[in-house]
């Protein structure tokens, strides 16, 4: 094993109903896990992830442990072969809790009682309704960020939430602002212009008081310097200390998601191989999109988990 390996850790938009079943057949780790967290959250977190319904896996408060959760068992799959040992660690959104989970700075049961009151905070931050996410595709980033300023009436907010890949960025703020900035957007040439389902907007300036509750939960729950290095979504660099850990994780609520630059940052350090620790395979199709000659594989079942180690060991 060399020092050529990344892990990332997905974010929300890649649960669904149903997600790791077929790993769970094989691989003891994933009902370990997911009790763990049951008992952490005080409901079948298992149950909800494989009969749904989808709309309460949707929710934010339940979305997010449940990835967590997920990636973490899948993590435990492969940290158990002894030639995994990925050089940098990195997650997209609430993928980076559980890349810092997977890193040893924050303890599981710690991560899945942090992520379940973020999703909280986030839904408490704004009505029901109110806030939106949108992806752009097929415009650059200038070119979205004068389409928010133009379609952001006074007194809205609209702003780029996730720089995705190169050409798709994810919007967020007011919905009546976001609605209007996918008509601007189609009519300024964008190949798709729609609304995500996320029941809130995270990354823009509508999440601060959810940030200020969340930064008062940091500073209670006990944060260990990452036995592996985790690259921050907010400033692009590792995180060098626990309290560089909980200044990352509270801006990032309301500050967008640098994706283009993390995956950039991985190829100018050496990475040549990135393995997409949790279900789903939304990373790798940006990873893809971002750097061509990276080696790309997933975990997003037991076909494709078995390749991962193989190729890696």
């Amino acid at each position: 094993m060399t020092n050529t390996l990344a892990c990332v850790f997905p974010g929300q938009g890649s649960q669904s109903v149903g997600m790791l079943a077929d790993i769970a057949k094989v691989f003891p780790e994933v009902e370990i896990t997911f009790k763990e967290a049951s008992s952490v959250l005080n409901y079948d977190l298992w149950q909800l992830t494989q009969l749904g319904p989808a709309e309460e896996l949707d929710k934010t408060i339940h979305t997010q442990p449940a990835l967590l959760a997920a990636s973490y068992a899948i993590w435990r799959i492969l940290s158990a072969k002894k030639d995994f040992k990925p050089a940098l660690l990195a997650g997209h959104s609430l993928g980076e809790y559980s890349a810092l989970v997977c890193a040893n700075a924050i303890s599981f049961a710690a991560g899945i009682k942090l992520v379940a009151a973020r999703g909280q905070f986030m839904q408490e931050a704004v009505p029901a309704g109110s806030s939106a996410l949108a992806a752009i595709v097929g415009l650059d980033d200038a070119a979205v960020k004068t389409l928010c300023e133009k379609s952001a009436l006074p007194g809205e907010i609209l702003t780029p939430a996730n720089y995705n890949s190169p050409g798709q960025v994810v919007i967020a703020g007011h919905t009546k602002a976001v609605e209007r900035a996918i008509v601007l957007a189609k009519e300024s040439g964008a190949r798709l212009a729609k609304l995500l389902p996320v029941s809130v907007a995270s990354h823009c300036e509508l999440m601060k008081p959810a940030a200020e509750k969340l930064s008062a939960l940091l500073a209670k729950i006990t944060i260990q310097q990452p036995t592996i290095p985790v690259i921050s979504n907010v400033d692009v660099k590792i995180y060098d200390s626990p309290d560089a850990i909980r200044d990352g994780l509270t801006r990032q609520l309301f500050k967008p998601v640098r994706w283009v630059e993390t995956i950039e940052y991985f190829a100018n350090h050496g990475i040549t191989r990135i393995v997409e620790c949790g279900p789903g395979k939304v990373l790798n199709g940006l990873n893809k999109r971002i750097n061509a000659e990276l080696q790309l594989t997933n975990t997003a079942d037991v076909a494709s988990l078995n390749a991962s180690v193989e190729t890696e060991s």
